[in-house]
């Protein structure tokens, strides 16, 4: 059966952009789906209309009571670049659609600034968090952001002067391949521009100052990263953890006993579109762990309050588990093991001998990696300096097969 429900890119350019195969969809069709401002560009209609619903999920059934009619969805630019092809493809199979897309604001930015799309760090703003762009914010990188409105370059320039990057060059495109098209160019720590369009994409050129701290996306950010109590997994540990855990895009971990967080956070910072859930039963670390969540780029992270195995059995299943606290606790191997899926990895760290003795006994019984961790630091001693270990830590790492 052909596609039914057929989505159209139009750029600012309107209709007349359009190429005859995209018009030809949009003529033939019995029933016109978009925003107001797609529906505008028709002038009078006397065809179906919908316009987009509040939720966006309203739509959904609305489109299935019209299967097998010819569906038209007016969309912004490319619909599969963070657009409404992208919400659709969840819902409806690829048979059933035909997309034809528009170029992306992120293409025609590209286009604008001479700049390589590939070279550059995309990110959607529209809708979302701007603690998101805090992983992107690093020397020397290229981003383009859309934007959610007007205020959102201002908001950008003030996390940049904040992170050390006040002297970053910023573009806003607005209205591109329209009529109104313009450019606004200026440096984060001097943004005054006040009379942006709400309809904009941002470009940022990173420049970072002397001195301005490095949060790079590999595993091990400095300790005082992370606000903590104390219950921190330190550095070279935690970049040892993580490299055992293996933070792969799009899969799920569980952090067990998560402390401040920093284990799942640091998993979410390496592997794009990772998701992670943070169980801790202490309150005041509950707080810590969204704290340093929002500060550190990750606001989706799943917070869970809750003891160890009871909390963990109404939770999606992992990819990867991390057991940082209560490895004692009668039934939580067991429960995390059961639940792992299959190829994913396990890693618990303990100081205790009574969490190696659990540890040595999984080793024997189902293999892994039984590993000793020793940090030393130098530090003064009397006139002179000498190593001083940490307190040693032992590692289990095994891989479900």
């Amino acid at each position: 059966m052909p596609a039914w429900l057929h989505v159209v890119g139009i750029g600012e350019d309107g209709l007349q952009g359009l190429n005859p195969a995209a018009r030809t969809l949009i003529d033939s069709a019995e029933v016109l789906v978009g925003g107001k401002r797609h529906l505008a560009m028709l002038g009078d209609e006397t065809r179906e209309q919908l316009t987009w619903p509040t939720p966006f999920d309203a739509l959904i059934p609305e489109l299935e009571a019209r299967r097998g009619r010819r569906v038209c969805v007016l969309a912004t630019g490319d619909p599969s670049c963070y657009g409404v092809g992208v919400t659709l493809s969840r819902h409806f199979h690829r048979s059933d659609m035909h997309v034809i897309p528009g170029p992306s604001a992120f293409s025609l930015a590209c286009a604008r600034l001479g700049w390589s799309l590939p070279d550059v760090d995309t990110l959607s703003l529209h809708g979302r968090p701007l603690s998101l762009l805090q992983p992107f914010v690093q020397p020397e990188a290229k981003l383009l952001l859309l934007s959610h409105d007007r205020q959102t370059p201002h908001q950008v320039a003030k996390l940049l002067v904040e992170r050390g990057y006040g002297d970053s060059s910023m573009t806003v495109l607005e209205h591109l391949s329209g009529t109104q098209e313009r450019l606004v160019e200026g440096i984060a720590c001097d943004w005054h521009a006040n009379d942006i369009s709400d309809f904009n994409t941002l470009a940022v050129d990173c420049v970072a100052r002397p001195g301005a701290p490095l949060l790079a996306r590999t595993p091990g950010l400095p300790d005082e990263t992370f606000h903590h109590d104390g219950q921190l997994t330190k550095r070279t540990v935690r970049a040892s953890t993580l490299a055992a855990l293996s933070p792969v895009s799009g899969q799920l971990l569980w952090d067990v006993g998560a402390g401040c967080g920093s284990i799942s956070i640091e998993w979410m910072r390496a592997a794009p579109r990772g998701r992670a859930i943070a169980i801790e039963r202490d309150k005041p670390r509950l707080t810590l762990i969204a704290q340093n969540a929002e500060a550190l780029g990750t606001p989706h992270l799943q917070i869970v309050e809750g003891d160890a195995p009871q909390a963990l059995r109404e939770l999606d299943p992992p990819d990867a588990i991390f057991i940082g606290g209560g490895i004692t606790t009668d039934g939580l191997i067991d429960q995390c093991w059961q639940t792992l899926k299959r190829d994913g990895r396990l890693v618990a760290n303990t100081v205790t001998l009574e969490g190696e003795a659990v540890l040595a006994h999984w080793h024997q019984a189902i293999g892994g990696e039984l590993t000793r961790i020793v940090v030393s630091h130098a530090a003064p001693l009397g006139a002179h300096r000498a190593f001083k270990a940490s307190m040693p830590i032992t590692q289990y790492c095994v891989i479900k097969t």
